[in-house]
């Protein structure tokens, strides 16, 4: 019988470039954020809130030194590329969206657009992803994005960082809140509507 290959212990981590160990921050960084968004949940303490929007900043620098150092050191892979789009999903997509939700928008049509906004994300990276090639013109380096890129939605975080510095969370959360159908809406969600859709638009970005 053939002998099985053997595997080497830590084999995958020996194929990380340098700016892989930072895309690996950027993910860390929004599941630190989840986790305190969570705590708030618990505690209401908001400096919770503060932290996670923290985190999301911390995750956007990450994102920005790991193109960065890749294209300064000449080294970028799949798995990189791979892993980009699993940390963005996290920290830009999935984080945003609990902060939101733990700063009040917890109605039904609020998780819906909560959930939409999300589904933007994924689906924007997705479409990067396998259209990359063909927006670099094979010159190996895209020139544009199609749609906003979903670190975008730092902008949103911001926005929910200055709402909780004036207290304007649960309750007493900017604009109100709308009961259609008995369920409830606060209509600041919808700015994740707004955002999930420029995602998946055709809208053309120039890469810096």
């Amino acid at each position: 019988m053939p002998t099985p290959p053997t595997r080497k212990p830590f084999a995958m981590i020996r194929e990380f470039h340098l700016a892989d160990w930072f895309t690996l921050g950027n993910a860390v960084s929004g599941t630190g954020a989840l986790f305190s968004i969570m705590s708030y949940l618990q505690t209401a303490d908001v400096l919770h809130i503060y932290l996670a929007c923290a985190l999301i900043l911390a995750a956007l620098i990450f994102d920005v030194l790991d193109g960065r150092i890749a294209r300064w050191r000449q080294k970028s892979s799949a798995l990189g590329r791979e892993l980009d789009s699993l940390a963005d999903v996290i920290s830009f997509g999935v984080a945003p969206a609990l902060i939101a939700y733990g700063c009040g928008m917890q109605g039904f049509y609020d998780r819906i657009v909560l959930g939409y906004f999300v589904a933007c994300g994924v689906s924007r990276l997705a479409r990067y992803n396998v259209t990359a090639e063909e927006l670099s013109g094979g010159t190996g380096k895209v020139q544009y994005f199609e749609g906003t890129p979903i670190p975008t939605s730092f902008v949103l975080v911001c926005l929910l960082a200055v709402a909780a510095w004036f207290g304007a969370v649960g309750e007493d959360l900017w604009l109100g809140r709308l009961l259609l159908g008995g369920f409830t809406l606060h209509p600041l969600v919808l700015l994740f509507a707004l955002s999930g859709s420029l995602m998946i638009s055709r809208i053309r970005i120039p890469k810096l």
